[in-house]
């Protein structure tokens, strides 16, 4: 069974957690939802408060597939500036794991040195992260080597979506699109 690490920090965005835990869920994936600190109760940015499993402290890499940063402004600067976290990106990518960030996430990647060249995150955030590589509005997801990054709330289904094709195939993919009714997702 797949591993995936959701670590959550105060002010996240609560369409983009909830959507990828609940997802990746559905598809069978183990997710770890890790707070930053001993407090385990996250809240977020619109004021929803979600219990996480563990703290990132307690993380072990090596029985992670994949990590997955959901955005919010506040969260996102948060992960960026989390020593945690940005061991943990360093390390995955070192070993190939695949990464994930979605609205203004990437920010924490690029902080961390992971980002690839293609990218796309929150209209307007490109300009704190790099303009270079920034993919726009072309796509709702990019995928670039062994790091997905995607818009923001509206596209969290598809991200969500993607990263299940990526750890569980197709038919897992097609067959969870389609009890979603999210035929929007390419």
């Amino acid at each position: 069974m797949s591993r995936v690490l959701v670590p959550l920090a105060c002010g996240f965005e609560e369409i983009e957690a909830v959507s990828i835990i609940d997802i990746l869920r559905r598809a069978e994936i183990k997710v770890q939802v890790a707070s930053l600190d001993e407090n385990k109760l996250v809240k977020g940015a619109n004021k929803i408060v979600v219990q996480a499993d563990m703290q990132v402290k307690d993380v072990d890499v090596d029985m992670l597939d994949m990590i997955v940063l959901p955005g919010g402004l506040d969260g996102t600067y948060a992960l960026a500036d989390d020593e945690n976290i940005q061991n943990i990106l360093k390390e995955m990518d070192e070993k190939g794991k695949n990464i994930g960030a979605i609205c203004a996430a990437p920010f924490a990647l690029n902080k961390a040195g992971v980002l690839k060249q293609n990218y796309t995150c929150y209209p307007s955030f490109e300009e704190q992260i790099r303009i270079d590589g920034y993919q726009g509005d072309k796509t709702m997801v990019v995928e670039d080597g062994n790091v997905i990054t995607s818009r923001g709330p509206a596209t969290a289904i598809c991200f969500a979506l993607e990263i299940v094709k990526k750890l569980r195939g197709q038919e897992m993919y097609e067959g969870l699109k389609a009890g979603l009714l999210a035929n929007y997702c390419s």
